[in-house]
């Protein structure tokens, strides 16, 4: 491995950054990017996939700190616990949220990525989602959501918004973060809440696929691989504190359908592509 690798790893960690946390499909992306540079070592980029979203979760982590720690050590009343019982409460519910997503990803996950992970459903995934976004808008257009705030999603919410995230696992091209807030939106969920959520959420779906990836393949390379790896979670981290800042700011004005069109232009940019150079599907 070399500095192509590392650039490599900097355009994907800039396009992991992005795509991961806006509902537009990482994996459409990055078959995309892997049309044009990809790293020299292919058992090495299949790891670097997915344990590049550890920088991307890390910038969760931050931005989130004080909703998502559950003690309050410093600064707190007399009166105050130092257990925050509400921020456990939602460590329960994303627990819940995940069962569906690890049961999956524990059991066929090797299966779907041989049955399904190509261009054809990808792109196929993001035009069909990219309809979805547009018709959930069109039908909530003028209704009040019931569920304004993530303290606010119970159980059941939560287990439903679970199981439709598990499709992302399934379809490649889904978006872990559009299928999720597809899901909540047609739950009543505000488009802020609903976000949120799929944030916090995030955290141990996408721990748990990198930890299964490291597992599965181990740090089997040379100084240079931990290098290029670092290069990668680190660009991730940066590019998305300003992804996830961008779509909280964004969702306070303006609703999903502009994602919606967007995903199905790239839908029909990846067919078009496939079909034009006759590149080998992925």
């Amino acid at each position: 491995m070399g500095a192509y690798d590392i650039l490599v790893a900097l355009v994907l960690g800039i396009v992991e950054g992005i795509t991961e946390w806006l509902p537009v499909s990482s994996t459409g992306h990055m078959i995309l990017v892997n049309q044009f540079m990809s790293f020299s070592d292919e058992e090495f980029q299949d790891m670097f996939l997915v344990v590049v979203q550890l920088g991307a979760i890390l910038a969760v982590v931050i931005l989130f700190w004080s909703k998502l720690w559950p003690f309050r050590f410093f600064g707190r009343k007399r009166s105050e616990s130092i257990v925050k019982v509400d921020t456990f409460v939602l460590w329960l519910k994303i627990a819940v949220a995940s069962i569906p997503a690890a049961i999956v990803g524990f059991t066929i996950d090797d299966l779907i990525d041989e049955m399904f992970y190509n261009a054809f459903v990808v792109a196929g995934a993001l035009i069909i989602y990219g309809i979805l976004f547009i018709i959930v808008e069109l039908w909530n257009k003028g209704r009040n959501p019931v569920i304004k705030t993530v303290s606010e999603i119970g159980y059941s919410s939560a287990i439903i918004i679970g199981i439709f995230q598990v499709l992302a696992a399934i379809v490649p091209g889904t978006s872990r973060s559009g299928a999720t807030i597809i899901g909540a939106l047609l739950l009543g969920i505000a488009r802020s809440a609903a976000a949120e959520f799929t944030f916090y959420l995030a955290i141990p779906v996408m721990f748990g696929a990198s930890l299964l990836k490291i597992v599965k393949h181990g740090f089997n390379f040379d100084i240079m691989g931990y290098i290029t790896l670092a290069v990668g979670m680190l660009v991730a981290f940066f590019v998305s504190l300003f992804a996830i800042r961008f779509l909280m700011g964004y969702v306070k004005k303006h609703d999903f359908k502009a994602f919606g069109v967007y995903r199905i232009l790239l839908g029909i940019a990846v067919l078009a592509y496939f079909f034009i150079t006759g590149a080998a599907v992925v």
